[in-house]
């Protein structure tokens, strides 16, 4: 006889406070996860980036090698290596073991918003204030980039990269998607100045935040809106927004102090979730775990599901 397969569970919010990490690095801009979502970085407006176990709360490795504040990290696939930009207009490639630096990348015109990985970590892609974003070998000893992409019209505020995609959105108020398998440029124009973009975790939408207080889901083949969501306050900063690790909510900062989540079908306001009096500068979903991270001034919070049980019992 065969028991039936249990129910899978419904989708739970991280709303408890596990652990907050005062960083030590001036104002904390920017909170990533690592690929696996065990480790987490911090980019400080002192120039360093940090790499932390958040559960535990212990600071593993300091890197420091910026001229300027750090504005966005980045981790690789095998967790080996990282990359940075910031203020300085450099993109930094550093060895996650040594925290020496590899590579420093120069040519941008002004800051650094925002960096990644492609999925192999041979390539970086550098989005920034200058309108262009470009890509670095980090093979190579070429102080060029291999490519620039210069469509947009002012800064670019936000890249994302997939398999054989990039996604940015630009301060023009257009998200381009360029499809480098095909060879083609998509682009979908929301208007108001854009804060950041992301894909959806089944590659099937793109979600857009920006400063009109509103964040769109789009479909990202044919540029349809799909979903509108508002309550949030967003009309000054570059504020993060994400989906949470089974695309059931759509995350965003807030500056009001608050995370907000909501439903992703029905468009309505799941929980308003309230860190602190200033802004919530930026989050990072754990990729498979109801787990967020939240940057404010100079700390850091981790949040988990109400239910969750540290080792050794809650604390």
């Amino acid at each position: 006889m065969s028991f039936p397969e249990p129910k899978p569970r419904g989708p739970v919010l991280p709303q408890k406070r596990l652990k907050t990490l005062d960083c030590g690095q001036g104002a904390v801009r920017a909170v990533r996860f690592n690929v696996d979502g065990n480790y987490c970085l911090t980019c400080g407006s002192d120039k360093t980036l940090k790499l932390w176990n958040p559960l535990r709360g212990t600071l593993l490795r300091t890197y420091s090698g910026h001229g300027y504040e750090v504005l966005d990290a980045a981790g690789s696939f095998d967790n080996s290596s990282l990359c940075s930009g910031g203020g300085d207009k450099a993109v930094v490639l550093w060895d996650v073991a040594s925290g020496q630096v590899v590579r420093k990348f120069r040519g941008h015109a002004g800051k650094v918003n925002t960096v990644q990985f492609n999925e192999e970590a041979t390539v970086i892609l550098s989005g920034s204030i200058d309108s262009t974003i470009r890509c670095w070998d980090c093979r190579s000893r070429r102080p060029d980039p291999v490519q620039k992409l210069d469509e947009a019209k002012d800064g670019v505020s936000s890249v994302k990269v997939s398999d054989h995609e990039v996604l940015a959105g630009s301060v023009d108020g257009r998200v381009r998607r360029y499809d480098l398998r095909m060879g083609q440029l998509f682009s979908d124009y929301v208007g108001s100045p854009i804060t950041c973009t992301c894909f959806s975790r089944d590659g099937q939408c793109t979600l857009v935040s920006s400063l009109d207080s509103t964040l769109r889901l789009l479909d990202k083949d044919t540029g349809e809106l799909l979903g509108e969501y508002t309550g949030h306050k967003n009309q000054e900063y570059k504020l993060d927004c994400c989906l949470s690790e089974r695309d059931t909510h759509v995350v965003s900062c807030s500056e009001d102090g608050k995370v907000f989540f909501w439903d992703l079908v029905e468009g309505v306001l799941a929980l308003a979730l309230q860190v602190g009096p200033g802004v919530v500068q930026s989050l990072a979903y754990h990729p498979t775990e109801p787990c967020l991270l939240t940057a404010m001034g100079g700390s850091i919070h981790c949040w988990q599901e109400e239910a969750y049980e540290t080792e050794g019992g809650t604390g």
